[in-house]
């Protein structure tokens, strides 16, 4: 749910500051962009969080190899994606790759739920609601990767 907020929440209060003058945020686009880019800095830096990390690791479906290197690989990238989405120059292009890290990743979350797993002490997101969530922050990367 955090990470919905988070996107939710920075576009939101971008957009605020596009119409209170900010000209680099003026228009839906560059403020959807802020909100995914805070979306995903948050969830990058869980795979390196110390509480998380241990319970981002237990996700990966056990059938992968190296689940450590995995989860880190998969937080640079989205750190990476996130100030991707900052630039203007690459920000449709992040948006594409996020997308496909989204889906990438997907199986994680659902191997999780059907373990019945924990994070950060608390069950995870059941998978209808997790799948909800993954449709709404894929196509919020699509609006992105769209958008002239």
């Amino acid at each position: 749910m955090v990470p919905l907020i988070a996107l939710l929440a920075g576009a939101g209060l971008a957009r605020l500051a596009g119409l209170a003058g900010v000209a680099a945020l003026d228009g839906w686009q560059p403020a959807l962009r802020v909100g995914l880019a805070l979306m995903f800095v948050l969830t990058g830096l869980a795979h390196f969080a110390p509480r998380r990390r241990a319970d981002l690791v237990a996700m990966v479906p056990p059938r992968l190899p190296r689940p450590e290197f995995l989860v880190t690989v998969t937080g640079v990238l989205e750190l990476l994606g996130a100030v991707a989405l900052l630039v203007p120059a690459t920000a449709r292009w992040a948006a594409a790759a996020l997308a496909v890290l989204l889906l990438a990743m997907f199986p994680a979350n659902v191997s999780a739920a059907r373990r019945k797993l924990t994070l950060a002490g608390r069950p995870v997101t059941p998978l209808g609601a997790r799948t909800a969530l993954q449709v709404v922050f894929l196509a919020a990367a699509a609006a992105v990767w769209v958008a002239p």
